[in-house]
């Protein structure tokens, strides 16, 4: 992944399914997390008001500036707050597969968020099953 922005919210639902599909699993589960303590992957609706009610309250929560106001900023760092909106949208995901398919619930998809963005990070996806 590399978002072009501080904070964003991707849908990685297609790629998933993509890989899910290409490991041939049609019974099992898939593990999906973010392999970077500044990033995270949730499950939720994808509905663009619903993800700035996000930004919006993660930036409350944890706001960027001023980052003298956070310890691990001292360090020459600037992103604590990343760290813990990371920590408070998880790190990781677990799907059901069923018959090939992603089994979600009703308006559920898998998303990739980014808050300290604009530098590559990475996604796993681990298959399990038969």
């Amino acid at each position: 992944m590399n978002v072009p922005a501080r904070m964003a919210f991707v849908n990685i639902t297609p790629e998933v399914q993509a890989a899910v599909s290409e490991s041939g699993v049609k019974e099992g589960l898939a593990l999906v997390n973010a392999m970077h303590i500044t990033a995270s992957v949730f499950i939720n609706d994808d509905e663009r008001g619903l993800h700035h009610d996000y930004a919006k309250w993660l930036e409350a929560l944890a706001p960027h500036a001023p980052t003298s106001q956070y310890r691990h900023n001292d360090t020459g760092e600037d992103n604590a707050d990343a760290h813990i909106k990371r920590q408070v949208m998880g790190r990781e995901v677990v799907v059901a597969i069923t018959g090939g398919k992603l089994d979600f619930g009703t308006w559920e998809q898998i998303f990739y968020g980014e808050f300290d963005g604009n530098r590559k990070k990475r996604v796993l996806v681990k298959i399990i099953g038969e």
